[in-house]
């Protein structure tokens, strides 16, 4: 009994060396499996549309490409110079945006597609357009280097529209900077005019006011029969003179009284009399005239040439052909792995 239990157990055992002879006698079952695999793999690879890719990398604007942004824009004025960084985050701001995404999606994607392709959900469309543009920054040692990458089966399209995704991105980015120096010009222009106006005004007032102090000293003069101004000789003179204003204003005579008033009264325009006020003019006339060029600013720079991409990044034929192989290997092993020990089974029953 021990005896035939003892001899029995090596029976049980799966030998290594058989397990191999097994394989072996299978193999080419194996290179048929392999085969198979390398024909579907290779199929996939060689008749998958391929897909090419346009890269652009943008970098900051000079301080010189936004000079035009800050043409006024000083510490008398008020208004506060714009910075390269200011400028360039805001680029990117537009340049990632989720609107012009979708606006580029429906202006330039969809009308690229056959009827069939966009019979789809837009959503899903959307989200493969979505796969296709990516926009990251270039790498860790630059922290305001951005790439942008678009995809596309056609290198042609894949780079026009590279070209043209970012040259939407700065007509916006240029276009809202824009508004923002005119809009701040506009309220620094209002605020000139008010400050005009209330000298204006006041220097009608002022005119007013020395009018009606003029009339009084005029009847002080003729009332004490003062037609011209006394004449006083030595040092006493030229101090009285000096002083014929306020209350010695009548000392100036009735007819100079007379006709200071009638000038006064006659004067149509009271701007060559008002301190600051020129000034004032001329800084409402910058500021009302001032227009910047689309065409002399710039929001980024590109850094190195937008080309058209030679070779296809996908599909990656060589690494699919032998993933294809690789995996074809390991089931068809798998399967004569799985033969070799169900007959060994099936004999050890039979036994």
């Amino acid at each position: 009994m021990r005896n035939n239990r003892a001899e029995a157990r090596p029976n049980d055992e799966i030998d290594l060396i058989e397990v191999i002879q097994g394989l072996w006698l299978q193999k080419w079952l194996i290179l048929s499996v392999v085969t198979l695999f390398a024909l579907i793999g290779g199929t996939y690879a060689f008749l998958s549309k391929p897909v090419y890719e346009a890269k652009a990398f943008v970098i900051p604007p000079t301080p010189k490409d936004i000079a035009d942004f800050n043409y006024g824009r000083t510490k008398e004025s008020g208004l506060e110079p714009y910075s390269v960084k200011y400028v360039y985050e805001f680029f990117l701001r537009n340049l990632q945006a989720e609107s012009l995404r979708r606006n580029f999606f429906e202006e330039y994607y969809l009308p690229s597609l056959n009827e069939t392709e966009r019979s789809g959900a837009q959503e899903v469309l959307y989200d493969r357009f979505s796969k296709d543009l990516t926009i990251a920054l270039a790498g860790k040692d630059s922290a305001d280097r951005f790439s942008l990458t678009m995809q596309s089966n056609d290198p042609s399209k894949a780079l026009e529209w590279t070209k043209a995704y970012i040259d939407k991105a700065r007509i916006i980015a240029v276009g809202e900077m824009i508004d923002n120096v005119n809009r701040e010009a506009e309220v620094r222009a209002r605020d000139l005019a008010q400050q005009i106006s209330a000298l204006r005004e006041s220097g009608q007032h002022v005119r007013e006011d020395l009018i009606s102090q003029l009339r009084e000293a005029l009847s002080i003069a003729e009332a004490i029969g003062l037609e011209k101004p006394p004449i006083i000789s030595g040092n006493l003179s030229s101090e009285v003179s000096a002083n014929m204003s306020g209350e010695l204003t009548y000392m100036r005579g009735s007819k100079a009284l007379q006709a200071e008033i009638k000038n006064l009264e006659e004067r149509k325009l009271d701007d060559p009399f008002i301190k600051n006020l020129r000034s004032l003019q001329v800084k409402y006339a910058f500021y009302k005239s001032l227009s910047v060029k689309p065409d002399e600013v710039a929001v980024f720079r590109v850094d190195g040439p937008i080309e058209m991409p030679e070779k296809p990044v996908k599909p990656k034929k060589a690494l699919i052909l032998a993933v294809a192989i690789l995996l074809g290997g390991i089931i068809g092993i798998f399967v004569a792995l799985f033969r070799t020990l169900y007959r060994r089974s099936c004999e050890l029953r039979s036994v």
